[in-house]
């Protein structure tokens, strides 16, 4: 995984690794890997492997790790990871940025409406300058909960690497 990569600013920092080995036995040696004594929830469905931290280190921020192993060649394989909030947290995200944006073109349009028809209307205005301050408030609160969730990502990452190392010896 390709540190710098990894330390852009992205929400959701996605790296790629080609693997010499065929998807098919890549993902049965992960499967034969995985076990219940590993320290984090491992769930692997089809070619997709998500890990999340374990749960009682679980907290609002923590991160999880997807990966996709794609198959490249009848020998190789490639392998997509991507890093982000749970799922139940982005989706929370993106509702609350479509409520944001949805709201800022309405009060453009009132206050259109508004100075069309000579009308004073300050608070169609006022949500014109505080909807951005929100848009701004969001994407702070959004790089906090990533450096909260920051030694999280880490840890999944390392075990991440560990466990790709066990399988190209094995």
């Amino acid at each position: 995984m390709d540190d710098q990569l990894y330390n852009q600013i992205f929400f959701k920092p996605r790296f790629q690794i080609d693997f010499g080995m065929n998807a098919d036995v890549l993902l049965s040696k992960i499967s034969k890997e995985i076990t219940e004594e590993d320290k984090y929830k491992i769930k692997l469905v089809d070619n997709h492997i998500v890990i999340d931290v374990p749960e009682k280190d679980n907290h609002y921020w923590s991160p999880q790790l997807q990966l996709e192993v794609e198959s490249l060649t009848e020998e190789t394989s490639k392998i997509k990871g991507l890093f982000g909030p749970k799922p139940q947290v982005w989706s929370l995200f993106m509702f609350i940025h479509f409520g944001v944006a949805t709201a800022f073109l309405v009060f453009v349009i009132l206050a259109y409406i508004n100075v069309t028809l000579d009308r004073e209307g300050i608070f169609p205005i006022v949500m014109l300058v505080a909807l951005p301050i929100v848009w701004v408030a969001l994407y702070l609160l959004g790089r906090m909960g990533k450096s909260t969730g920051q030694p999280q990502m880490d840890e999944l990452k390392n075990f991440t690497k560990d466990l790709l190392k066990k399988i190209k010896t094995n």
